[in-house]
């Protein structure tokens, strides 16, 4: 069953969740040149022998990436770099495996390198910003969101409407969080990392029925879990819905006997 990632407004713990999907243009064919001017247009097989290997590599460092292997992708990522120095997506791989370590410096480096060789790539600045969020540099993270999103070719929006809501949170801007994920509910009203912050913002400032109506879409599915449901436990208990807070309590007893949530609704800590 899916599991509802912690990624509150004040926790960021799994936050592979969303620098990820910044990975969307490592992938990519090679890029195609124009019909214009006659000239052929650009294929696979034009692709130089530094740049295949290169993206060979990358493929299986973003292999080993996403199995939580970081050392050997690493390993992987630099014999990408050795074989094309001028591979941006290499460069964006390496600020993200850095970013996992914990290693800020290097991190930024990798994003900033990959910038240089493809300057105002939307995926790559949603990673910075990211970054930078991790490190509470605000006016930079939100910049560098911003600049993702004015971009008119960028497909991510709800990802870096949420990444950014998820950071005016952080930051102490609930009015501007709830702005910017409300867009990002717009693009993706499925995605349940929008719906529980969405959710608690409302809640935090007293729109109990908004909260309500998210949250029970949420729990209502499979992607339900011990966080959510005290959430929503906590919502019915303040519009005094006695019956569907014990609906939710019972729910979150017997599938998440040991979670947190549990052991604070039975000691009746509301406010926790």
């Amino acid at each position: 069953m899916p599991i509802l990632p912690r990624l509150t407004s004040v926790q960021f713990s799994p936050l592979v969740i969303l620098v990820l999907l910044g990975l969307a243009s490592c992938m990519s064919a090679p890029s195609s040149g124009s019909n214009g001017g006659g000239r052929d247009i650009m294929t696979a097989s034009d692709e130089p022998d530094g740049r295949k290997r290169a993206r060979i590599r990358l493929e299986l460092a973003l292999g080993y990436f996403e199995q939580g292997q970081t050392t050997v992708a690493l390993d992987e990522l630099k014999q990408a770099i050795i074989a094309d120095p001028a591979y941006a997506p290499a460069h964006n791989l390496r600020g993200l495996i850095y970013m996992r370590l914990n290693d800020f410096r290097f991190a930024e480096d990798g994003f900033s390198r990959s910038l240089a060789l493809r300057p105002g790539d939307p995926n790559v600045m949603h990673n910075l910003a990211w970054l930078q969020c991790q490190q509470r540099r605000w006016s930079e993270s939100f910049r560098h969101f911003e600049q993702a999103l004015a971009d008119p070719q960028y497909g991510e929006r709800a990802k870096t409407f949420r990444a950014l809501g998820l950071c005016q949170a952080r930051a102490g801007l609930p009015t501007e969080a709830e702005r910017s994920l409300l867009k990002s509910y717009e693009y993706e009203a499925g995605n349940p990392v929008t719906t529980f912050n969405l959710a608690m913002l409302l809640r935090g400032r007293g729109d109990l029925v908004r909260a309500q109506f998210h949250l029970r879409r949420l729990n209502n599915s499979d992607l339900a879990n011990a966080e959510s449901l005290w959430l929503g436990i906590k919502v019915e208990r303040d519009l005094d819905n006695q019956e569907a807070k014990q609906q939710l309590a019972d729910q979150l007893l017997k599938r998440y006997p040991q979670s947190r949530e549990s052991g604070a609704f039975q000691r009746g800590a509301f406010d926790e």
